[in-house]
């Protein structure tokens, strides 16, 4: 718990350092012109999608009844645009995520290090190209658990639990990959695994729940479509931060569990202490005398 604790007040910190600042503007820069460039072509059709859809279901001609009858009725103009906005949610997630682990982490790995772990050996136990497939590998697992878990979504409680969860085990998948591919062997990085995996798993949960908030202000632009151009990209950057605070959180955590376990491998053995030599009772020689002759004893 004091390891947790201490690289997450540390990670925190880190977050106001201008370096850190200024490099969450580059994936912020990529992932705004992604969404402007697909939002100028496919948002007016993704809209007459779903308002296509809406108008053709009865259950949803009732509720509109309903709601028309009970004063609220301009809640469905509101709808088709929240849909869109939380279909693509995970998708802008998955992408910034992975943004912010091939633009920012590495550098964000390299600034803690040097700050903090400057004599810690640099094992090289990953690769770039490793540890793009490892993100790829882990983000297509993901969300393919978020179109099998959809239908579970409609469920009050585990829209709660679902979808953090696997956005944690995304976030832990990727960063401690991530954190440890330049010092860690691969021997060192199963071992973290082995003996951090619960906390390395919560950290992620955590930063799953943290990733949640940015879609209150990304659904905020749907709803007053005048701020749309500002809200979305301050999300998004929401996002990048979001996922730089985590980054250093794990670079944290990892790096100073990769140096307790060197310093638990490296420990001094102390030798056991040789066994103690018994040694004979020397016979002591009978006094000389003279005029008699000496024999040694046998």
């Amino acid at each position: 718990m004091k390891l947790l604790l201490d690289s997450f007040w540390r990670a925190a910190a880190y977050c106001m350092h201008h370096r850190v600042i200024a490099l969450s503007f580059l994936p912020l820069l990529l992932m705004v012109a992604l969404s402007l460039g697909v939002g100028y072509f496919y948002w007016e059709p993704a809209l007459d999608m779903v308002r296509g859809m809406l108008d053709a279901s009865v259950w949803v001609g009732r509720m509109w009844t309903w709601l028309e009858s009970a004063g609220v009725g301009q809640l469905k103009v509101a709808l088709a645009p929240l849909l869109v906005i939380f279909a693509v949610t995970p998708f802008i997630v998955v992408l910034s995520l992975l943004a912010v682990a091939l633009m920012m982490t590495p550098a964000l790995v390299a600034l803690v290090a040097e700050r903090r772990f400057p004599q810690l050996e640099k094992k090289k136990g990953g690769t770039f190209i490793g540890g793009l497939f490892w993100s790829l590998g882990s983000i297509l697992l993901a969300l393919v658990a978020i179109v099998v878990s959809i239908p579970l979504w409609l469920v009050p409680p585990l829209i709660l639990v679902l979808p953090p969860l696997i956005w944690g085990w995304l976030t832990y998948r990727v960063m401690s990959y991530d954190a440890l591919a330049l010092h860690a062997s691969k021997e060192e990085r199963r071992e973290i695994y082995r003996r951090h995996r619960i906390t390395l798993m919560g950290m992620g949960v955590l930063t799953g729940y943290l990733g949640a908030a940015p879609s209150l202000v990304w659904a905020s632009g749907a709803l007053f479509a005048a701020a749309f151009v500002v809200l979305v990209p301050l999300a998004i950057w929401i996002y990048t931060l979001v996922f730089a605070f985590s980054s250093l959180w794990f670079a944290h955590y990892v790096l100073a569990a990769l140096e307790t376990l060197r310093a638990e491998t490296a420990a001094p053995v102390v030798p056991a202490p040789a066994p103690l030599e018994i040694l004979e009772p020397v016979q002591p020689k009978p006094p000389y005398d003279a005029g008699s002759t000496y024999l040694p004893p046998p």
